[in-house]
């Protein structure tokens, strides 16, 4: 069974980072829109205090990210804001040994795994503003609204793009790489972290590194890192991955030397030193059986996160629930975690858009198979068999239906859409759904089966929510579109100061959908300002016209932070139309429809 796991776990990141995507003032720092001619003002760096693994760092020049970054002092701080000043940055390398020939290291002028091929972006979808993007990526939290969004900024980020004369190449790849693991996509994040040779990698990309091998729980990854982060780092963290890389070479005395002068420093906890040693006693080298004890500790960080990962040593529940949500998203992608942790953290991956549908599922039916299934887990995959394998459509139907509704909070809800997704698509239009089947289309499109859901065209009454889903997400426009058809909808609408309704007709407006005449009506209707202008309106519209698709995405991800209560109509406005202007099309109806779906 454990074989079994693996082997699944392998296939959903692969899965998850090669899907396709079809897929409230502003949220910029001052300055954005003309970054030239507006410098954001810099404020001075506050002394670091002696950090505890896995705690956020004091960084004067950005405010607390969501994912902590070990070994940055005070120092680097204040260096860090002084290179982000700059347009040039020199290529700062850790000195370590590299053993390939000069013609086989990989270049920093283009980095990404992801080719227009193999669906990435173009090499010049950021443009050439690299400094510009890098302090988007920094100050974009992770947690977006929209799962279409997630997968769309993490095909631009996990492309193979050209580095902007005005940034070192190692430095936006630690961007990128830290963005991600927001995100909670530690399989990206560590892709790019390998698109880097490592004796190339700057103080940035080294911290990034740590973080990413923490996430994915590889110790072993940060040993070519040990003496950059040595240098630049934290210093005691640092030693401890140091201690560990000495007992994978089977060289006790270092490791234990190492392991004492951090205890006698004072400067960690006692608890994470003892994951530490852990994994050193598992690499053979270490002196004795060490036992983990979770009584006193009130937080997961990402190096007690990857430490008890690394050794299967169990996180109580409590902990893992109260872990930011990006540790979710790691807790499912890592392969060798238990399956109910994982299961427990699929719902918030799978509507974060982490997990594909099928991935979800296969994870689910993966679980069910194990010995013993919660009761729980068993009905839920006994639903599923039926929506997707039952031989009446009406009863494909119940199932979902009762999928949906088992859900006791908006995530769960959603990602029982994901999970239902092709049973969805494959139900014939002709069976019977009721009046207004908007879960139905809404599943379907979590996955972008947008041709199987336009072909309920003919089943939806027109001023309905399903209507209203059908009119951003189908691939062409239905015919009677007007500002009255926008005012039916509205009638029916029980969201929060009509905010569907406001999302819908942004995003008819935002495809081009409506004529200005029936949009400007709409909108006098319905009290909304589409065309507001803000610096970060600007920003994305300036990005479009200059058909940047990367930074489009980017920008439209720091538009969408938080959840869809969140996000002023006139954002999902710009969002909509700059992608549609850059080719993206299908991920704007994609990210429209959701928004109807999720309000």
């Amino acid at each position: 069974m454990k074989r079994t796991t693996l082997s699944l776990a392998l296939g959903l990141s692969a899965a998850v980072l090669v899907l396709p995507a079809i897929a409230q003032e502003s949220l910029l720092p001052e300055g954005f829109g003309n970054p030239a001619d507006t410098p954001a003002p810099r404020p001075a760096p506050t002394p670091a205090p002696s950090p505890t693994p896995g705690s956020p760092p004091v960084n004067g020049s950005a405010p607390p990210v969501v994912v902590p970054t070990i070994g940055v002092s005070a120092d680097d701080a204040a260096e860090t804001d002084e290179d982000e000043d700059t347009e040039e940055e020199e290529v700062e390398s850790g000195g370590l040994k590299y053993d390939l020939p000069p013609g086989a290291r990989r270049l920093l002028t283009r980095i990404g795994p992801l080719t227009p091929e193999t669906g990435g972006l173009a090499p010049d979808a950021f443009g050439v503003r690299g400094q510009y993007a890098a302090a988007i990526m920094r100050r974009t939290n992770g947690r977006l609204a929209s799962r279409w969004g997630q997968i769309l900024l993490r095909r631009a980020l996990a492309s193979a793009i050209d580095t902007p004369a005005t940034i070192n190449g190692a430095d936006l790849a630690a961007e990128r790489a830290s963005l991600l693991l927001r995100m909670g996509e530690s399989t990206t994040a560590r892709r790019i972290i390998q698109s880097v040779d490592y004796d190339r990698a700057t103080p940035r990309l080294v911290a990034a590194a740590q973080q990413t091998y923490l996430a994915t729980a590889d110790p072993a990854g940060l040993c070519p890192y040990v003496p950059a982060g040595l240098a630049h780092g934290d210093e005691q963290s640092w030693r401890l991955a140091s201690a560990i890389c000495s007992g994978l070479s089977g060289e006790a005395g270092p490791a234990g030397w190492a392991i004492g002068r951090v205890r006698s420093s004072g400067r960690l906890s006692n608890f994470d030193i003892l994951l530490a040693e852990r994994v050193l006693g598992a690499t053979g080298a270490g002196r004795r059986s060490t036992t983990i004890e979770w009584d006193n500790i009130d937080r997961l960080t990402s190096w007690r996160f990857g430490m008890a990962t690394a050794t299967a040593i169990e996180v109580p529940d409590p902990l893992r629930t109260a872990a930011p949500a990006y540790m979710k998203g790691w807790t499912v992608l890592a392969p060798m975690t238990d399956m109910a942790p994982r299961v427990a953290a699929a719902p918030e991956a799978a509507a974060r858009g982490v997990l594909s549908s099928e991935a979800y599922v296969s994870l689910l039916s993966a679980a069910a198979g194990e010995e013993e299934p919660s009761e729980a887990l068993a009905a839920q995959t006994g639903q599923l068999r039926t929506a997707f394998g039952a031989a009446a459509g009406a009863d494909r139907y119940a199932a979902m239906e009762g999928l949906w509704s088992a859900a006791s909070t908006p995530t769960d809800a959603y990602a029982a859409m994901v999970a239902t997704a092709r049973a969805a698509a494959a139900l014939p239009p002709g069976t019977d759904v009721g009046g207004d089947p908007w879960q139905l289309l809404g599943s379907m499109l979590a996955a972008g089966y947008d041709a199987n859901a336009r072909a309920w065209v003919p089943n939806v009454t027109a001023g309905s929510r399903a209507w209203g889903v059908l009119a951003v997400g189908a691939p062409r426009t239905l015919s009677g579109m007007s500002a009255g058809a926008v005012e039916r909808f509205s009638d029916d609408d029980d969201s929060a100061d009509y905010l569907r309704s406001k999302f819908l007709l942004a995003g008819l407006a935002g495809l081009g959908r409506l004529d200005a005449n029936a949009a400007a009506a709409a909108a006098r209707d319905l009290d909304v300002d589409l065309g507001r202008q803000t610096r970060w309106t600007r920003a994305i519209m300036a990005a479009a016209e200059r058909d940047e698709p990367g930074m489009v995405a980017l920008l439209a991800a720091a538009g969408m932070q938080g959840d869809w209560s969140k996000v002023p109509p006139y954002h999902l406005y710009h969002i909509v139309r700059a992608l549609r202007e850059v080719g993206l099309s299908a991920e704007a109806r994609m990210i429209a429809a959701e928004a109807l779906v999720r309000v």
